[in-house]
């Protein structure tokens, strides 16, 4: 085996380059074919064959993904580097690994999410036809993050509205899904009054842009340089975190969305009304959000609420309908070819993103859109 060249783990199979052969080997039928390279078809995509850090990831060639008949070919023009991304590529929490792949990663492929144009159709496709913009989401992973992607015509997955780029429509996607989840948890009543805080992340820019659309009024936070930011997305009140402490504030809130979970139930409990709700977006120290609901709806009162997210292609759905509406439009940070995943990911990981980080197939283009 010293003339392999490299190899590819997948649930039901191994991809082996041997010199200019390519031998895919069926483990489950016990069966091997022996391909030449002429024969199989190439892409680009950003890889890692083992949960890790971004120093895992590698953008090489790879074959191209084998259609079947529910699926339609995607050529993807835009996908975001996110924090599921982050997730997917780490493997962490480690129970997350139990959803996309354990002990390995199902796919080498990274990616959470696409925008793309439908290239071929599998023989049994009715929704979809060649030439369609798409978008889609899977936060179990999807292998995006390449030049083609085949996905099933059931999946996560709708028409691009006209007017909306693939950057924007990919951008839609991920923290959208999660910012709507928030909002199925709790119940607003005329007068209700929420508080965002981190709305320049992706999910916390979503919030607030779903709440105005609502006619819920909002408070948001944000650090001192991106005040007029969010003031642009019609917040009028923004506070600036990094001179302002939002928990010591005399107003009081029937909600409070941490949407970077950097805050707590305890911290945030005094600028609650009396059976106010707290959620966020994170476990929290001790994974106390996911504890804390059970013991506070039995106390009564201040409760807090982890918002499982449930139904992507519904929330997708209604995003859908608010980009057609012209009520939201994702915050777009800086893109990067797919050539630089790696950077993108050490950007992302680090907490430095405001709104969405993307990675631009269509142009291959580097662009800083918010400077920092």
């Amino acid at each position: 085996m010293s003339l392999t060249e490299w190899k590819v783990s997948f649930s039901d199979r191994w991809i082996i380059k041997v010199k200019n052969h390519v031998l895919v080997c069926y483990s489950e039928q016990n069966s091997y074919l022996l391909l030449p390279r002429q024969t199989q078809h190439y892409m680009k995509a950003a890889l890692r064959y083992h949960y890790g850090t971004s120093d895992q990831i590698i953008v090489t060639e790879f074959p191209n993904p084998q259609l079947k008949s529910n699926e339609v070919l995607i050529r993807i023009r835009a996908t975001t580097v996110n924090r599921t991304d982050c997730g997917v590529l780490t493997g962490a929490p480690y129970i997350f690994r139990f959803f996309v792949g354990w002990p390995h990663p199902r796919t080498p492929v990274l990616g959470t999410d696409f925008a793309g144009v439908v290239e071929e159709v599998g023989k049994s496709v009715t929704k979809f036809k060649v030439g369609d913009r798409v978008w889609g989401f899977d936060d179990n992973g999807l292998p995006s993050q390449a030049d083609y992607m085949a996905y099933s015509e059931n999946g996560n997955m709708l028409p691009i509205p006209e007017g909306i780029s693939f950057q924007q429509a990919a951008a839609s996607a991920e923290a959208a899904h999660y910012a709507v989840n928030f909002l199925k948890k709790v119940t607003f009543t005329p007068g209700s009054r929420v508080l965002v805080n981190g709305a320049t992340g992706g999910i916390g820019s979503a919030l607030v842009q779903i709440l105005l659309h609502k006619e819920i009024d909002v408070t948001a936070t944000a650090a001192a340089k991106h005040v007029a930011l969010i003031r642009k997305l019609g917040v009028h009140k923004v506070i600036a975190y990094d001179s302002v402490d939002f928990t010591q504030l005399p107003e009081r809130f029937d909600i409070v969305l941490d949407a970077v979970g950097k805050s707590t139930f305890g911290k945030c409990k005094s600028i609650l009304t009396e059976n106010g709700v707290y959620l966020s977006s994170e476990l929290g120290d001790g994974i106390e959000n996911l504890y804390l609901p059970l013991l506070t709806a039995i106390r009564g009162g201040k409760q807090v609420i982890f918002p499982i997210p449930t139904d992507i292609k519904a929330s997708l759905g209604y995003i859908q309908e608010l980009l057609i509406a012209g009520s939201f439009r994702p915050i777009i940070d800086r893109s990067y070819p797919l050539a630089k995943a790696k950077e993108a990911y050490d950007y992302v990981s680090a907490g430095r993103k405001i709104g969405n980080v993307m990675l631009d197939l269509e142009n291959g283009k580097e662009e800083v859109f918010i400077p920092e």
